[in-house]
């Protein structure tokens, strides 16, 4: 089908995220994606920017990674959870306990992040029933934070400036401390954690857990806080007896330049989420880790089960290509290349800087944010990225980079290039 006809039928019968059916914002048909490039079906190949919503880390059509789904495609695709077990999931298990932070001991597996929100939620309160503790079912989290989009991820989003506050009426309440305001590797202010404070001396009795994103505050600003927040959070949740979840799914498996943000700051969640590039972008997959301490005190409560089970929990597909894809990070000297990728991005994007429009320039490990003084039009800018040979997804005043870690020096240049000429000539 030629272009026409494929975008026709696209608007006829799809409804994209975040999008809406009257006057949508045009989309780029695909034809395939290999290394950095995605092609789209008219030919023109782009050099990808978001890592297909950062999970993409080793690029497209990897070997590996073909070899890996493949091989477990001839033995099973699937098999149900619930009274069965496999290989790819236990080995995956005893991986992520390995290289995720002590004492996260047990793996609930789920099939997006979101849900890996929803199982963490679930998981803190189930754990203070069990504990004989029933009345602390509510949740701290922060301003400008971002968890997910089913009802309960969005609960602990912002409520306020967030993308979901049409459905705040449905939504379980919650507390929000303000966000953290000192930035990654700035001068510590310790009244930037008092909100958080004050928040848990007044409601310890009835908060669960606190949930936040570690150093890297992602779709709800693209924010990158002191390690030092992170420490103190850590802190007052000992003081009050408070889980602390870390939402590591956009951050985790290297991209701010630790394995995990927790790293940051050398602490340890009592629970944590991951997902994203758990797979290296081939399969949904997501985890919510926790400590023998939670999984145990559960156990012990009455009926001893957690309340949770989705059909495609642990998919052995899903696993094994996420075995092979920590295999390839873990295998070569993914820090250093992290590293490079954030300079490149320095000096890429440093042009940025003076241009009237830019409020602020930020970047860490493999992300990048340009921040403007008005929202971006969505209707030209990322058509405008592609004509430049580019994809880019802006949002909201923000437009970013979280490329894949494979991505070399001149492409890198080309995506700098292209973000501060569409920020100086069209914005």
């Amino acid at each position: 089908m030629d272009i026409d006809t494929l975008r026709q039928k696209d608007s006829r019968t799809l409804w994209h995220p975040y999008s809406s059916t009257i006057n949508a914002p045009p989309v780029f048909p695909v034809e395939s994606a290999n290394g950095v490039y995605i092609k789209l079906a008219d030919g023109r190949e782009l050099i990808d920017g978001m890592a297909s919503w950062w999970c993409a880390i080793h690029g497209y059509n990897h070997p590996a990674l073909n070899a890996a789904i493949e091989s477990q495609l001839s033995r099973m695709a699937h098999v149900m959870f619930g009274g069965l077990t496999h290989a790819p999931a236990i080995r995956l298990a005893e991986q992520l306990v390995d290289v995720t932070p002590a004492p996260l001991q047990k793996v609930f597996f789920s099939d997006s992040g979101s849900v890996a929100v929803e199982v963490a939620l679930k998981m803190a309160i189930q754990y203070w029933a069990a504990r004989g503790r029933p009345d602390k079912q509510k949740m701290l989290s922060l301003r400008q934070a971002y968890h997910g989009d089913t009802l309960g991820a969005m609960a602990v989003c912002d409520p306020l400036t967030g993308m979901h506050t049409l459905f705040r009426q449905v939504l379980t309440s919650h507390y929000f401390a303000d966000a953290p305001r000192t930035r990654f590797k700035g001068e510590w202010q310790d009244d930037d954690i008092r909100s958080l404070q004050i928040l848990l001396e007044q409601h310890h009795a009835e908060i669960a857990a606190l949930i936040l994103e570690p150093i890297v505050q992602g779709a709800g600003g693209m924010w990158f806080y002191s390690a030092e927040y992170l420490r103190a959070a850590r802190a007052l949740c000992d003081k009050y007896e408070v889980l602390l979840i870390a939402d590591e799914i956009a951050t985790g498996f290297g991209r701010s330049g630790k394995l995990f943000a927790c790293e940051h700051a050398d602490i340890s969640p009592d629970i944590m989420c991951v997902g994203k590039a758990l797979t290296g972008g081939y399969l949904t997959l997501a985890a919510t880790l926790t400590s023998n301490e939670v999984s145990d005190s559960i156990a012990d409560e009455g009926r001893g089960v957690f309340m949770h089970g989705p059909t495609f929990m642990a998919n052995p597909l899903a696993c094994s290509v996420a075995l092979a894809s920590m295999d390839l990070l873990l295998a070569y000297d993914w820090q250093q290349k992290v590293e490079f990728i954030e300079a490149e991005l320095l000096r890429g994007l440093d042009a940025c800087r003076g241009m009237s429009k830019v409020v602020d320039v930020r970047v860490l490990g493999a992300i990048a944010v340009v921040e403007l003084d008005k929202p971006v039009d969505m209707y030209s800018m990322p058509a405008e990225f592609v004509s430049r040979g580019v994809w880019l997804r802006p949002f909201g005043k923000l437009v970013y980079v979280m490329p894949p870690f494979i991505i070399k020096a001149d492409e890198l240049k080309k995506l700098c290039d292209a973000i501060c000429s569409v920020v100086e000539e069209t914005v």
